[in-house]
């Protein structure tokens, strides 16, 4: 929010001050990646909180740090004791003049991300801050605002970690579901035999065994300009890009050169592969030159696919089968895709498997959104409650 002192009438006691009136302001100092480690005596602060530990401290005390650089800046924390502040963070030190606790909760809900002066490479300078009306309450109601605001809010963050914990647990409910069926089917009580796939272990007996390059096919198809840019990702699978329109400017002279991706087809981020990012194009698109597009054969559904090629199991063995001289270098080409060998449920069984998992994981997922949902307005609900602490315009008791 912006702070306007002609649109927020104030207790009686308060009064608005400059932020420059209140603390000393200054940008941290630089720090090298070298210098920084993982144990030390000494914390690091940079924009977004503690980077790790190093042997010597450039500040001391209990200050507000504020995000100064990147897509972050604005970001509100808070050190104490002796700690390095980095080049990144600009420092508020209160100097005694005011309580810790108050200003950072008071600077948080005035988003100071809008004071930054750059959209390629957000920054806020001292000075952009440095004369920010503040509505400013005697120290002593400083205080028991900052207890008011610790007391409220630790129930509601308590029910948001308790709602992001499920959201992890439905996740991994539904990735368990999911590799369960692709991997071993829906039948239980099927007679079981070896695979003969180290990855796979043991499937029901009337599976097959089959190398992928015996279900699918590579194509190249290019100068089909008129089609839509798809894309692939690691936690959607396929979907339509969406662009600007200065950048669909930028691209469309390369149009021509993307690879064409029919609905149907299995799509793959060669660099990404190992890390799930695959699915099956929801229509007829353009994909980047780097992607590989396969067409499955009649002996393979599309959709059941999909959902294997996404499991954890699979993408590690994507990941052996790439070359690369280092892990995030990974690229799974062709070639090494074709040699992947799956565990091959009949065609009809693999569309039961994928419309059952349809349905089930269509249950998780509207559990998980109404999860989120309300993890939202608890967020909301907590930030209005800050927010109307800081500027007095709720009653807090003794806070008067």
């Amino acid at each position: 929010m912006r702070l306007d002192p002609g649109a927020i009438e104030l207790p009686s006691t308060w009064v608005w001050k400059k932020l420059k009136y209140v603390s000393q302001l200054g940008a941290g100092d630089a720090i090298t990646a070298d210098e920084i480690a993982e144990e030390g005596p000494y914390p690091v602060y940079g924009g977004n909180g503690l980077r790790g530990y190093t042997s010597k401290f450039n500040r001391s005390g209990d200050v507000v740090l504020i995000g100064r650089q990147g897509a972050l800046c604005g970001n509100v924390n808070y050190a104490s004791g002796e700690y390095w502040a980095s080049e990144h963070a600009i420092v508020i030190d209160p100097e005694g003049q005011c309580v810790v606790g108050w200003l950072g909760e008071l600077l948080r809900s005035m988003n100071l991300n809008q004071y930054s002066q750059s959209a390629a490479q957000p920054g806020i300078a001292v000075d952009n801050i440095a004369g920010l009306e503040l509505p400013v309450p005697p120290v002593e109601i400083q205080t028991k605002i900052s207890s008011f605001i610790v007391s409220e809010t630790a129930e509601i963050d308590a029910l948001i970690e308790a709602k992001q914990k499920l959201l992890g647990l439905l996740a991994e409910k539904r990735r368990t579901l999911v590799a369960e069926a692709v991997m071993h089917g829906l039948d239980r009580s099927a007679p079981l035999r070896p695979s003969g796939i180290d990855w796979l272990g043991d499937i029901p007996a009337h599976w097959e065994v089959r190398r992928l390059a015996t279900l699918f096919t590579e194509k190249d198809e290019r100068n089909k300009p008129d089609l839509p840019l798809l894309e692939v990702s690691i936690n959607t699978g396929v979907s339509v890009r969406q662009f600007s329109t200065t950048q669909i400017e930028g691209t469309a002279a390369d149009f021509n050169t993307y690879k064409v991706t029919r609905k149907g087809s299995i799509a793959f981020n060669k660099m990404r592969m190992w890390q799930g990012a695959v699915g099956v194009t929801p229509t007829d698109g353009l994909i980047s030159p780097d992607y590989v597009v396969a067409d499955p054969s009649p002996d393979i559904d599309a959709v059941f696919a999909g959902l294997l090629f996404r499991t954890t199991a699979f993408s590690a063995e994507c990941a052996r089968n790439s070359v690369g001289i280092t892990w995030d270098r990974l690229r799974l080409y062709w070639d090494g895709f074709r040699d992947i060998t799956i565990g091959l449920p009949p065609l009809d069984e693999q569309r039961q498997i994928a419309e059952r998992l349809g349905v089930e994981a269509s249950k998780i997922d509207k559990l998980a959104n109404a999860t989120e949902r309300s993890i939202t307005l608890l967020k909301e609900r907590r930030s209005a409650l800050i927010a109307a602490a800081v500027t007095g315009q709720i009653a807090i008791p003794e806070a008067v």
